[in-house]
């Protein structure tokens, strides 16, 4: 608890004890009056001082406006022992509330703890502490074992291991050494590594991570806008029926104290409170919740949304597969498999493509460059190398038609590369894009969900998406796709009146990531498209996360509407009862009070995590 928090439990347990003194004393009248406004006082002197401030600036029907007449009143018609007990009652449910977001709070806070104190760097030789704000892109900065990493960057020496937990929800460290990655957030574990600063403080990935949690409250959702614009006529509505209900009666029928004593329990009953805390307070519990599991939500409206997707599309490269090439298959004609792939591995050597990088990576062995006469790009073809001698040619079939090689397609799916020397064709290697280790998985989670369609829409060629597509189970296949294509089809789906969630790499993908209902940027650490155009952005790259942030956006969904149906019912009830002259104004206090605590508390079942 917080100070102030703890000055006023403190001050809830003094004015009980003085309530309870006061019920006690064997007096009467003016006398039991004075005796019960001291804990009346001691407990609500706020509240008044509340109330008569929002008077006097235009801000009339509010709770403690509320509060206050009722309490007053009750003074007024000689309910002496109620008054004060309205009055602690509604404190201790006004102290639930400070507690219950200042847990919230806390759970947050945990995420706050990523921003860096301080970055070590080398200037001139020397070693020097500054602030992250001050350091300049292209610096070089120090990290020891157990110090958190300030900027991002790409490691220059050393190699380590880092904690990623914060940002990531991942608990297995990641290693690192020269030319990895490192992102500003996470914690060096082992070793001494010295980084290279590729961002300046303001745009690396701990700053947008903060910005985006603290402003993710700014977004509210329509159920919150609702309760706001609920409250602000709600309120005024039940003063003036409280006011014709202590009135209208008695002109007919008599017995002022009567009426007036019912329209007290009607304005103690009404205070919407228990909405007005609740629901916010679902929504930020649920946000942090995300956050903690490394699943970043923008604000309520985009986690209200997601609650609700039926469709989900999926971008392929970085997505659904690790955006890194592996040799499949190697399909020689008339020689030996590892033959072949050195005579690939040899010509594409000097090649910096992804494709070559993953047939020099098969090949593994070292490749002498004495091997290698002249080797000469071709566009949009491949490449002519001379190895051992001897004149290949390495690409696609294009290439082999322009040399007159006989050579055939390959009958399996990806990157075909075909070798051939002079004019004989040697046969070919099959790439592919491996699919990431979850993904089949997490298509299995989403349809446990009841999401009745998934859709691959990629700029791969039609084959190979195809083949992503079966081996991961969805349901249809749009591919050969430019990014405004894409855009194109996400406003097909969205024609039949689906709540479509687009999922993609954040880079190439950030306009129809724009366009759905929710976008969610998958392994987005550190792209700035993503950050701008994503609803949500998943800290890792496990497809596996989208099920979870759908279960999570669900269940705080679920509380938020369980706390309306409760809180509007119970007040519906005792509103009529206490109408009726059955309800007095202890009954009253709980339909206030009573249903205040109990929302928070279900609200609070949002911090919890969720299984996935």
């Amino acid at each position: 608890m917080s100070r102030k928090q703890k000055k006023t439990l403190l001050r809830i347990g003094l004015a009980a004890l003085l309530l309870a003194g006061a019920a006690l004393l064997p007096v009467e009248g003016l006398w039991k009056a004075l005796a019960f406004a001291v804990p009346w006082l001691v407990i609500g002197w706020d509240v008044l001082w509340d109330a008569i401030r929002g008077i006097a600036h235009g801000q009339v029907f509010d709770e403690k406006f509320l509060m206050a007449v009722a309490t007053i009143g009750a003074f007024a018609i000689g309910e002496y022992p109620e008054a004060a007990a309205v009055m602690l009652f509604y404190q201790i449910g006004e102290w639930f509330q400070s507690v219950a977001v200042g847990r919230s709070r806390k759970s947050i806070a945990a995420l706050m703890d990523i921003r860096p104190e301080y970055a070590v760097v080398l200037r001139d030789g020397e070693e020097q502490e500054l602030a992250p704000e001050e350091v300049a892109i292209g610096e070089t900065i120090v990290l020891r074992p157990g110090e958190r990493v300030p900027l991002d960057g790409s490691v220059l020496e050393g190699s380590g291991s880092l904690n990623t937990a914060a940002l990531t929800g991942e608990s297995l460290p990641v290693d690192v050494g020269p030319g990895d990655r490192v992102i500003s957030g996470s914690i060096n574990l082992t070793g001494l590594l010295r980084v290279k600063v590729e961002s300046a403080y303001e745009d690396s990935t701990v700053s947008r991570i903060l910005e985006l949690v603290e402003n993710s409250a700014e977004k509210k959702a329509k159920v919150e806008s609702f309760i706001t614009r609920f409250a602000r006529w709600y309120t005024p509505c039940v003063v003036i029926s409280a006011l014709l209900l202590a009135l209208v009666p008695p002109l007919f029928v008599g017995n002022w104290g009567q009426w007036i004593h019912r329209a007290l329990i009607f304005l103690v009953v009404s205070c919407p409170c228990a909405l007005v805390v609740s629901v916010p307070l679902s929504f930020f519990g649920g946000i942090g919740g995300a956050s903690r599991a490394g699943i970043l939500i923008k604000g309520a409206n985009d986690l209200e949304t997601l609650a609700s997707v039926d469709t989900v599309a999926f971008d392929k490269t970085g997505t659904l597969t690790q955006g890194s090439f592996q040799v499949d298959a190697v399909h020689p004609r008339e020689m030996e498999a590892d033959e072949l792939l050195d005579i690939a591995a040899a010509a594409e050597s000097h090649s910096t493509h992804p494709v070559a990088e993953s047939i020099v990576k098969a090949h593994g062995g070292h490749i002498d460059p004495a091997r290698l006469g002249e080797i000469q790009e071709l566009a949009g073809l491949g490449l002519q190398a001379e190895v051992d001698g001897e004149t290949f040619y390495v690409g696609n079939g294009k290439l082999m038609d322009q040399v007159g090689a006989d050579w055939h397609e390959c009958h399996l799916a990806g990157t075909v590369v075909h070798i051939a020397r002079e004019k004989e064709y040697l046969g070919h290697i099959v790439i592919n894009d491996a699919l990431k280790p979850d993904a089949a998985s997490a298509m299995e989670a989403l349809r446990k969900l009841g999401v009745r369609r998934t859709v691959l829409l990629s700029g791969d060629r039609q084959r190979v998406a195809e083949a992503v597509a079966k081996d991961l189970g969805l349901d249809e296949v749009r591919a050969e796709l430019l990014p405004e294509q894409k855009v194109e089809e996400v406003e097909k789906l969205l024609e039949g009146g689906a709540k479509l969630a687009f999922v993609g790499d954040g880079i190439n993908d950030a306009p129809v990531l724009a366009r759905a209902d929710v976008g969610i940027a998958m392994g987005a650490l550190g792209s700035d498209a993503a950050i701008e155009s994503a609803d949500v952005v998943l800290m890792d790259d496990k497809p596996s996360r989208i099920a979870l942030a759908v279960k999570i956006a669900r269940k705080t969904m679920g509380i938020v509407r369980q706390n309306i149906a409760f809180a509007l019912a119970v007040k519906f009830i005792i509103l009529i009862l206490g109408a009726l002259g059955i309800a007095d104004l202890w009954l009253a206090v709980f339909g206030d009070v009573g249903v205040l605590i109990l929302a928070i508390l279900n609200a609070m079942r949002c911090l919890l995590p969720v299984k996935e």
